[in-house]
């Protein structure tokens, strides 16, 4: 009987792949991950409206929660923990969730995936309420642990989000957002690390960059929200200020000095004349968007949450 996931599919071409030359070899891999960046691109409708549906929870203080397992699981690991030094998101409110725990991060635990009820206990464990996302991903569209997940995030009220590389699966079905990534066959059949896993990467920085920008933690498209905290991300704040502001080197330092390392206070102390305590207070008033706190905000424009 043939599985009608197409990721668990043999690859039709490459059957000869164990006998190519290493340049070969490499190319043939290589070339077959555009079709992961065309499965994303066709996926755009869908990642957008999950950016919509999720930007007035997030904007109420609600969390990011990501589900998954195996590969899938690791890479929502991977985004969680990168919000905080890109966005200075709060890093309790990026939560992820990868079946068999923390162990399974570095090894495989075996028959985690398979426990619908894990995917559950863990959504429920972390206090998924109404103003969380959850994010579940799966490349099969059908791994329990991710639908248990999604089951557990809808009784409990948060918006679920799934990512799945198979159209029309389980997963898919389940929750309210469903972002089909069809990825086909794997040229290593049914290896999803590969372009499925490529496909879920690309898919998981672009919603969560748009969420980000969407909620502020971008100025134009400079990475704003930084907080410089070692000497190269010192360098990096030091340039986005003289870049947003056109001060001189001296004078974007001692900005950032002022604000504790923060781009976007410096930013709005020097673009508008205040000291960082006003820069502060704007910036709040202002809900955090730098481009509101500058008085850029064009009529008509709308913030989150109006």
């Amino acid at each position: 009987m043939t599985d009608p996931r197409r990721t668990e599919q043999v690859h039709p071409d490459h059957a000869d792949l164990d006998r190519l030359s290493p340049l070969d070899l490499v190319g043939v891999l290589a070339a077959d991950q555009l079709a992961a960046v065309r499965a994303v691109q066709a996926a755009a409708p869908a990642l957008a409206r999950a950016v919509e549906a999720a930007l007035p929870r997030l904007a109420r203080g609600g969390r990011l929660v990501y589900a998954g397992a195996g590969t899938s699981g690791r890479l929502g690991v991977l985004d969680a923990t990168e919000l905080t030094p890109t966005f200075s998101w709060p890093p309790e409110r990026a939560v992820p969730l990868i079946a068999g725990g923390e162990a399974a991060i570095r090894r495989a635990v075996e028959g985690a995936e398979d426990d619908e009820e894990a995917g559950a206990r863990d959504v429920r464990g972390v206090g998924t309420g109404p103003d969380d996302v959850l994010i579940a991903v799966a490349a099969s569209g059908t791994t329990p642990y991710a639908l248990g997940a999604v089951r557990a995030a809808r009784a409990a009220g948060a918006l679920s989000i799934a990512l799945a590389n198979n159209p029309g699966t389980p997963l898919l079905r389940a929750a309210d957002c469903a972002v089909a990534l069809d990825t086909g066959p794997e040229v290593i059949s049914g290896s999803t690390r590969l372009k499925a896993g490529t496909a879920q990467k690309i898919a998981l920085n672009t919603l969560s960059s748009a969420l980000m920008v969407r909620l502020g933690k971008v100025y134009g498209n400079l990475m704003v929200d930084l907080r410089a905290t070692n000497a190269k991300l010192e360098g990096r704040a030091v340039r986005l200020v003289q870049h947003a502001t056109g001060a001189p080197e001296a004078e974007a330092y001692a900005a950032l000095a002022a604000a504790g390392g923060h781009v976007k206070t410096a930013v709005v102390m020097l673009r508008l004349g205040l000291d960082v305590g006003a820069a502060q207070a704007r910036l709040e008033a202002a809900g955090g968007h730098a481009r509101a706190a500058l008085g850029e905000v064009q009529s008509g424009e709308r913030e989150v949450g109006e």
